[in-house]
């Protein structure tokens, strides 16, 4: 059998390119944050993670600018060697003070981050528990995990019974960690931090908030899912990424100092990798420096999503509730929610498909989401756009 075979046999996006549909890997030209130019052509962008609209802000750009000026263009090395800047420490230091935690690492890339935190600290004969929704970069943690002889169990999604059916069959004295998305980033749901928090204490776990989706949009001053719920002091890890909120490149945890000062010494994902370069730290500590100046920013983006929320569910979409920068509306077909990308992306709206296996099936979606530099005629246009073409499909 030759290796290559499944590539050969792999024929699903070609089939979708022939019939002129293929929503991905679109090239963006120029890039304003609400607009973009795709192909030419002017369009509103609605689904960037870009929450805050720090990618095209002057004192970000011109942050990264300037330290590639000073450091050049990367750091030729890990953190544990030679690749650590004073930006690095700088970042880290105002993220824990930022958080209100001891300490805080940064990770070269938010995927990576979850990669270097759970195979780490959970080891033969411990547990990871993790919701079944978890972003891939929480599963791909747990099979490291597991290919480390821990054991690894999953829950169903936002169901704190059935976490607490899980947790209870494993002896309380053996060490566990709850992993869980503050934000879900398919639905935009926010776990039930309350009711986990509890069950840690309860079955003695600790606990590992992935927050990629929750900073800048939830908690006081954007500060996350913890801070949301006044139980910043209760969630033992806190981890996240800069390519949302913080307009940039690269992940971070943030714990205790003695568990930050374990992962700096045990993590490979750190260990073996170039640090983060210092084009990519410079923005992020310039968006933090804003997002910190500029809380306002946090109530435009979940005001703007509201409005396109409460509009298409109005308008008789199938949305999924929340309160959160994602407002995903359910298609429920595969070549349906294809032909819808390929009308909203005519008309000058983008937004990204979910399809299956990616979601369960009738699950499928235009998954949108919402930045805090959208103004009220983007968020119209998106809307009317949605209406238009959900009449012409018979979705609405």
């Amino acid at each position: 059998m030759d290796l290559f075979k499944k590539c050969y046999d792999f024929t699903r996006a070609d089939e979708v390119k022939a019939m002129g549909v293929y929503p991905y890997f679109r090239a963006i030209e120029e890039n304003e944050g609400p607009v973009v130019q795709i192909e030419g052509r002017k369009i509103v962008m609605a689904g960037s993670n870009n929450y805050l609209g720090l990618t095209a802000h002057p004192k970000v750009k011109e942050a990264a600018i300037k330290a590639v000026e000073k450091y050049g263009t990367g750091c030729s090395g890990s953190r544990y060697l030679t690749g650590t800047l004073d930006l690095h420490i700088e970042l880290e230091e105002k993220l824990a003070k930022f958080f209100n935690k001891e300490a805080v690492m940064l990770y070269s890339t938010g995927y990576q981050t979850a990669q270097g935190i759970i195979p780490t600290l959970v080891q033969r004969g411990e547990y990871v528990v993790s919701d079944k929704d978890n972003h891939a970069c929480i599963v791909a943690g747990n099979l490291m995990a597991r290919g480390a002889t821990a054991d690894v169990l999953r829950y169903k999604h936002a169901d704190m019974k059935d976490l607490e059916r899980v947790i209870s069959k494993v002896d309380k004295d053996i060490p566990k960690l709850i992993v869980s998305d503050g934000v879900f980033s398919t639905g935009g749901e926010i776990v039930d931090l309350p009711e986990l928090v509890k069950l840690a204490k309860e079955y003695n776990a600790k606990i590992l908030i992935d927050d990629a989706h929750a900073v800048g949009v939830i908690g006081k001053g954007g500060r996350g899912t913890a801070s949301e719920f006044d139980l910043e002091d209760q969630v033992d890890m806190t981890m996240g990424t800069f390519s949302k909120t913080f307009a940039s490149l690269g992940g971070f945890v943030a714990a205790e100092a003695k568990v930050i000062d374990y992962l700096k010494h045990h993590s490979p994902a750190l260990i073996f990798s170039a640090s983060p370069t210092p084009a990519s730290v410079a923005a992020a500590l310039a968006a933090l420096e804003i997002l910190e100046a500029e809380p306002w920013r946090v109530d435009k983006l979940v005001s703007n999503a509201d409005r396109v929320r409460k509009a298409l569910t109005e308008a008789g979409f199938t949305v999924i509730d929340g309160r959160t920068g994602i407002v995903p509306v359910i298609v429920g077909d595969d070549g349906l929610a294809f032909q819808m990308w390929r009308k909203l992306f005519d008309a000058g709206v983008f937004v990204n498909v979910f399809i299956s296996p990616g979601v369960p099936q009738g699950r499928q979606m235009m998954r949108t989401s919402y930045m805090a530099t959208h103004e009220d005629e983007h968020l119209d246009y998106i809307v009317n756009t949605f209406i238009k073409v959900g009449q012409e499909l018979g979705l609405v």
